[in-house]
């Protein structure tokens, strides 16, 4: 079944290890961005009527909740079996919830990324612990109890012990679905470009060490599995039956149309992408022209590193054994594969080093 992803890269602040296509952008290009979000969303020829909604950015939570249910007004299949919307904490309340729920959002993510003040403030992230807490317990009161946690492993100032309170958080609010995300270093972020340069704002000069985020991450795997929070792709955690329904379209190839600035779309051949930026993506639809800056052909090997993300493995056919044999022989003799008969998925070593993989599977 399909999916629908709608992006809404508009923000309050732009936290440091932020590589996403996503700002503090004008206030006036808010409500012209929704006009020609809603405008794509109309001209699209459907060609199945999705099963899951996916709203992401950005923080798609500051929409208005009655902006946000004329938005979904025009995507077909309300109710739908999932329909998640990302929020950043600080700013929910009862008032929100209900108009989220009458807008059809079913599953809410909350940007949490710590739950330590000082890790938080590093980030430019503004809420605090007891926040998140309040705002889960308005969540589950008003309706709204498939909600999941992102974290970050390797954030600054982070330590072992800090980590620790970080856990021991979750097992206190008891979510049933965790993502849990290595900081990714990169030139597509300000904290990432000043650690490329060797430089020491945002917290540069106070990163852990990769091994030691490594091992924040081993932490959450066994703390999260001894709470019942099974691991079911490399970063995302789930109590049986909460796993994200639309997620597991990306890793499992299904097909998903895109809306906005720098969305992507799917059709099971063909990958699509809007331009990442929001002032010509909305200049762009105004002016009746299509959204659209890149159109591919799918790559068929990446059935293969995308579905070894998801902890169940993949079943390689005789073409994939042909093509990428020595590949699958090394590394399961390395023990980052491990096979299960015609199974092969990454081992817990191998969940670590599976951008080396994946790397040479591309």
């Amino acid at each position: 079944m399909a999916g629908v992803y709608l992006s809404h890269p508009f923000c309050s602040q732009k936290c440091t290890y932020c590589n996403f296509a996503s700002d503090v952008l004008p206030a006036a290009l808010e409500p012209r961005y929704l006009e020609a979000l809603g405008a794509e969303i109309r001209a699209h020829a459907w060609r199945w009527t999705p099963e899951t909604v996916y709203l992401g950015g950005g923080t798609p939570s500051r929409i208005d909740p009655e902006a946000l249910g004329r938005l979904l007004d025009a995507v077909p299949g309300r109710p739908w079996a999932e329909a998640t919307l990302e929020a950043a904490p600080g700013a929910i309340d009862a008032r929100r919830v209900q108009g989220w729920l009458r807008a059809g959002i079913t599953r809410v993510s909350l940007g949490v990324q710590s739950f330590v003040d000082a890790e938080l403030r590093q980030t430019g992230r503004r809420h605090t612990a007891a926040i998140v807490e309040r705002e889960i317990g308005v969540l589950r009161e008003e309706g709204i109890a498939n909600i999941n946690v992102d974290l970050i492993a390797g954030l600054a100032l982070q330590t072992h012990d800090s980590w620790r309170e970080s856990l021991d958080w979750i097992e206190r609010l008891r979510p049933p679905h965790v993502s849990v995300y290595l900081l990714e270093v990169d030139e597509d972020s300000r904290l990432g470009l000043e650690v490329l340069n060797n430089g020491s704002r945002y917290g540069a000069a106070k990163l852990p060490s990769a091994e030691d985020a490594a091992g924040f991450y081993e932490a959450a795997v066994d703390t999260l599995a001894a709470m019942g929070i099974q691991r079911y792709e490399i970063s995302n955690f789930a109590r049986p039956g909460f796993e994200s329904r639309h997620n597991l379209k990306y890793w499992r190839r299904e097909p998903y149309a895109g809306f906005g600035a720098d969305a992507h779309g799917f059709d099971g051949v063909t990958r699509r992408q809007n331009t990442d930026n929001p002032g010509r993506y909305v200049d762009l639809i105004e002016q009746g022209e299509p959204p659209c800056v890149a159109e591919s052909p799918a790559d068929d090997s990446e059935r293969l590193w995308v579905g070894l993300r998801l902890m169940g493995g993949i079943e390689p056919g005789e073409a994939d054994w042909r093509r990428h044999g020595a590949t699958f022989e090394r590394f399961l003799g390395d023990g980052l594969l491990e096979r299960d008969g015609a199974l092969l998925r990454l081992s817990r070593r191998g969940v670590l080093l599976s951008n080396e993989l994946f790397q040479e599977l591309i």
